[in-house]
């Protein structure tokens, strides 16, 4: 399910360098599960961190930047943010996402403004100077240039970047050397689910004020349910289902649905159809997934519900949330997907208040880190994956080993 474009080029040795973050404090977070602590405050707080992040987390390897049906049609084109720099996504006449820099190759004119999109155009054009490039980089047009002695339009093509389509959302490779795209793992749990099938049909966009390590953290666990979440709890039982025994750069489990319970819903019902590849179990249960760094995917037996995370400051963070539904469900009259959205709104909501109250206290001076609960490994798991990127490792999700608690 992944395609891929952009030119090949050889991983790097090694991955970062060391990250602003006290040694000392990394090694307690390394700890073995049941000894170990939180990242230090700093990690959620200081923007020398933030920045360190936002340049080796984000532009230093694989990001999810949009969705693929943001991108429906050729000639598409949208920019994002990504790391220290934007990115251009453009869908080919060939049907296949490319990813370029967001500069022009004349005087670096952002090609888009990030967050914007455009839709079927024939070529990719610069607001500034009019530097015309066709939908594969190539520059097709630089007014004044034509005939100018040793002036090659080979030599300016827009930079580049590897993109990769996986499951109906776009990655891109800032780096340029991080090698292919490693979800291939993931592939059998989010396949029978068809997300690239399904058909987007909300989309809120959340502004929260907490770090989006903190939003991350929330995801990977339910000890907080009983406390902040009692809707989620009439439908699931907070204490059900198990985290799956994966490595590499994604992370999950699964909740079980309450027996009356046939969605996550407010009162249990669902107002769709259940997706066509689901069976026996599947139908009973929700998989929560998290792909580093930046996406959060929720696998209904009736919708798709996706979270693309997008930080923009230590205490910043952009949420793009989207529900997908079969195109059959979409299709029935009268359909409203706010059974699901509804449901799921006010949950973020409370997630979102109980992070930013978390930012808050971390923002203390006195603040030091604490530790994990023992239904806490998979938020482990993440934590020593930031902790090991910041000591210079690629990042990688590892089991926690639970045998110490």
């Amino acid at each position: 399910m992944v395609s891929q474009a952009g030119p090949g080029r050889t991983p790097r040795p090694g991955a970062y360098p060391r990250a602003p973050v006290d040694s000392a404090a990394l090694a307690r977070a390394l700890a073995p599960f049941g000894r170990s602590t939180m990242l230090p405050p700093a990690a959620y707080t200081d923007p020398a961190v933030f920045d360190w992040e936002r340049r080796h987390f984000f532009g230093g390897g694989w990001t999810c930047a949009a969705r693929s049906d943001q991108l429906a049609n050729p000639g598409d084109q949208r920019a994002e943010d990504t790391g220290d720099g934007g990115v251009l996504l453009v869908r080919g006449d060939d049907g296949t996402v490319r990813a370029f820099a967001n500069y022009c190759r004349h005087r670096g004119h952002e090609l888009l403004p990030c967050g914007s999109a455009t839709a079927g155009k024939k070529a990719i054009v610069c607001p500034y100077h009019a530097w015309t490039y066709g939908l594969d980089g190539e520059l097709r047009g630089a007014p004044g240039y034509r005939g100018e002695p040793g002036f090659d339009p080979a030599q300016w093509r827009l930079s580049e970047l590897p993109a990769a389509e996986w499951h109906g959302l776009v990655f891109v490779d800032g780096s340029g050397g991080a090698g292919e795209l490693p979800l291939a793992e993931l592939d059998s749990i989010v396949a029978p689910y068809e997300p690239e099938r399904l058909v987007t049909a909300a989309t809120h966009v959340y502004d929260s004020t907490a770090n989006w390590k903190i939003l991350t953290e929330n995801y990977q666990e339910c000890y907080h349910c009983p406390s902040i979440h009692p809707e989620l709890c009439r439908v699931t039982p907070p204490s059900s289902g198990e985290n799956y025994d994966a490595s590499g750069a994604w992370i999950g489990g699964w909740m079980d649905l309450r027996p009356a319970a046939d969605s996550m819903s407010l009162d249990g019902r669902s107002d769709a159809l259940a997706l066509r590849g689901l069976s026996g179990e599947q139908l009973r249960q929700v998989i929560y997934l998290s792909v580093f760094p930046n996406v959060l995917l929720s696998l209904h037996p009736d919708y798709v519900m996706t979270h693309v995370i997008r930080p923009l400051g230590p205490a910043r963070t952009r949420i793009d949330c989207s529900w997908a539904f079969a195109p059959e469900a979409v299709a029935r009259p009268g359909f409203d997907p706010a059974y699901a959205v509804d449901f799921w709104d006010l949950t973020n909501r409370q997630d979102w208040a109980a992070c930013e109250s978390v930012q808050r206290g971390l923002s203390s001076p006195h603040a030091a880190p604490g530790p994990l609960a023992p239904g806490e490994d998979a938020v482990y798991s993440f934590v020593t994956t930031v902790a090991r990127g910041y000591l210079g490792e690629r990042p990688a999700f590892r089991p926690a080993d639970v045998s110490v608690h």
